[in-house]
């Protein structure tokens, strides 16, 4: 997972049919920053991934760009699995339902009507909120799908 994530510019230009001279010349770069970016050598600025993104056609680059630059995000942010719009479909409508025969919202709410989440009810919430995090980190897989796949 380390090599997927250090060469994650490479894989998505190569996934574009783009060589280096190419890739880097589109971007505005030199192809000694752009060999940098791809070894892990530099990290690309924000600017440039965007850029990456636009020409790689990937907004799943953007997510696993600043999953990896910014700690904090990671901890707020689920990791976000590349997936056809099907598949991703199928996950977040999956998650939602089981979401609602689990009754999590009205858990939930039966949990923060006081505004205190104590003790006793701290594993319950902990078990709704990682729940949640499943269906944000499903909607996002469905959001970059579609996105590649529009273009």
């Amino acid at each position: 997972m380390q090599d997927e994530t250090r060469n994650i510019y490479k894989t998505c230009r190569k996934a574009a049919g783009l060589t280096q001279e190419a890739a880097a010349e589109r971007l505005g770069i030199s192809v000694e920053s752009l060999r940098a970016y791809e070894t892990g050598q530099r990290v690309p600025p924000d600017e440039v991934v965007e850029a990456m993104s636009d020409l790689y056609n990937t907004l799943h680059l953007i997510v696993r760009h600043v999953r990896e630059k910014n700690a904090m995000y990671s901890r707020v942010v689920p990791e976000v699995p590349k997936m056809d719009v099907l598949a991703a479909s199928a996950r977040l409508t999956n998650r939602i339902f089981e979401f609602a025969e689990n009754h999590s919202a009205n858990r939930l709410m039966r949990i923060a009507e006081d505004n205190v989440i104590d003790s006793n009810e701290r594993v319950e919430f902990d078990a709704i909120m990682e729940d949640l995090q499943e269906i944000v980190s499903a909607a996002l897989a469905l959001r970059c799908a579609q996105s590649e796949q529009e273009a």
